[in-house]
């Protein structure tokens, strides 16, 4: 990658830019509250329902393809939409998508919830992860358009740490729900609970939340609209089903098949730019080297993390015999470290500029090797909660910054007219990531398990995780060191 000088532009504090004509409010605290709580509710619930999956099973006689549909029919519906949903809410006002994708999610919350069985369980799920890719691109939206400076830049790193904590809170909610099995309820608590919290969030967003939108109107794109969602369909449906289903001619079929619809993709939208229209995903944003540079940061970011996060669930509950609520109470030391980091990240980007996302690199590594050597050489009965922490508040801090660093450098580079489809991109890249580093990751682990055992398996992709946050590091370095 070349990396200019402009990263230096990228990575400052985004000036207070004139007044549009059709300006939004600013955003005020209890707003900035309200929307992170959506953009925290379809990560929250995208890991919650992981723990909740074998009472699924035996309370809906479920096949474990169905129950990998129940995951998979989130995740590629969420992903897939969520360019679609920013741009609606560009065109049609993001206060107004915030508010139809809370509703909805709320609904699609209960219809998971009351499930009489499981393929209805299955299409819930697939509504639900449209709500989701309604509401969260609104949540990055507002805060570009109704936010300047120094807000900005706190309110972008709430963000990031809401992301993050999100992920963590799912596995401990989860379990704390299963396990109190409320009024019987069971499993369709995880779900269930989703609907005095959407709202709440209803009610609050209508009061705080400042309305914004494009200033001028755009036509809609069905032609690259569904290139796009090909294109996801192909990568992420094989990806995610692919495994449990012994990877299938279908999924082959459909991996080959991804790249060409990508580029049919890809020369559409530059078609409808050059021609003056309105294409879902504008090539110039992507031309944009902030852009480019962030979403190169969220590969080794977000694969790594959903990697962890999927081969520590299994090892601390299979392995090591932690109930899903003690596997849980066991990450929040990282999830407390990473909120922190989080919110330290602008004074550290003061301090270090972009070595920031160096040394952020840097403790990330050390505490996957620490919990690497941990695990090692501990005697099993001595891997308790407590000894892990080290390792994992180590993760945490990395996490948090990069998380920060990663939504400040792509969406500094994103013009406000454009803010619903940058933060759609932003959010679709993470969540591919999050399918990819699943499936690569998790499917080496337990490729190694048979193998070498689990205790090994766990230190190799540790490793592997490592090597990509090498390469992070070295990105970093390439990136100008001052940052104003």
């Amino acid at each position: 990658m070349n990396l200019t000088n402009s990263t230096a532009r990228v990575l400052k504090p985004t000036p207070a830019a004139p007044a549009a004509p059709h300006s939004s409010p600013a955003l005020t605290p209890l707003g900035l509250v309200t929307i992170l709580l959506g953009a925290a509710l379809p990560m929250i619930d995208f890991f919650i329902v992981n723990v909740a999956l074998p009472n699924i099973e035996h309370d809906l006689r479920a096949s474990p393809a169905t129950l990998e549909m129940v995951v998979a029919g989130y995740a590629v519906a969420y992903a897939v939409l969520l360019v679609l949903g920013g741009r609606l809410g560009d065109t049609f006002g993001r206060r107004r998508l915030y508010l139809w994708g809370v509703a909805a999610f709320g609904v699609t919350s209960l219809a998971c919830g009351l499930a009489p069985g499981a393929w209805w369980l299955v299409g819930a799920r697939v509504a639900q992860g449209a709500a989701s890719a309604l509401m969260l691109p609104q949540v990055l939206a507002t805060i570009h358009a109704t936010t300047r400076g120094e807000r900005r830049t706190k309110a972008v790193a709430l963000y990031g740490s809401v992301g993050g904590i999100s992920m963590i809170l799912g596995q401990v909610l989860g379990g704390v729900l299963v396990s109190a099995d409320l009024a019987g309820t069971g499993w369709r608590a995880v779900f269930l609970v989703n609907a005095p919290v959407a709202v709440a969030a209803l009610l609050c967003a209508v009061r705080s939340v400042p309305d914004s939108r494009a200033e001028q109107p755009t036509r809609s794109d069905i032609g690259g609209t569904l290139l796009f969602a090909a294109s996801l369909i192909a990568l992420l449906l094989p990806l995610t089903e692919g495994r449990a289903a012994g990877w299938p001619l279908w999924s082959i079929l459909l991996l080959v098949a991804a790249p060409f619809l990508a580029w049919a993709f890809a020369r559409v939208e530059l078609r409808a730019e050059r021609s003056g229209g309105s294409p879902l995903l504008p090539p110039s944003l992507l031309r944009e080297p902030g852009v480019r540079r962030g979403l190169t940061i969220g590969l080794p970011i977000f694969t790594g993390f959903a990697g962890w996060m999927f081969v520590s669930a299994v090892t601390l509950q299979q392995w090591l015999g932690f109930s899903p609520l003690k596997a849980g109470l066991t990450l929040i030391p990282m999830g407390v470290a990473q909120f922190a980091a989080s919110m330290l990240a602008p004074r550290l980007v003061t301090r270090l500029g972009s070595r920031a996302l160096t040394a952020c690199a840097l403790a990330h590594a050390c505490g996957l090797a620490i919990l690497a050597l941990t695990v090692q050489w501990a005697p099993m009965s001595a891997l308790s909660p407590l000894v892990l922490a080290p390792g994992l508040v180590l993760c945490g801090i990395g996490q948090g910054v990069q998380l920060a660093l990663y939504y400040r450098i792509v969406l500094a580079a994103v013009p406000a007219s454009k803010a619903g489809a940058g933060s759609g991109l932003a959010a679709t890249v993470q969540q591919s990531c999050l399918a990819l580093g699943v499936a690569t990751l998790g499917s080496l682990f337990l490729a190694l398990v048979p193998a070498v055992g689990m205790r090994d398996a766990f230190a190799i992709v540790l490793g592997v995780q490592l090597t990509g946050l090498i390469g992070l590091g070295l990105l970093s370095l390439r990136l100008p060191r001052g940052l104003a």
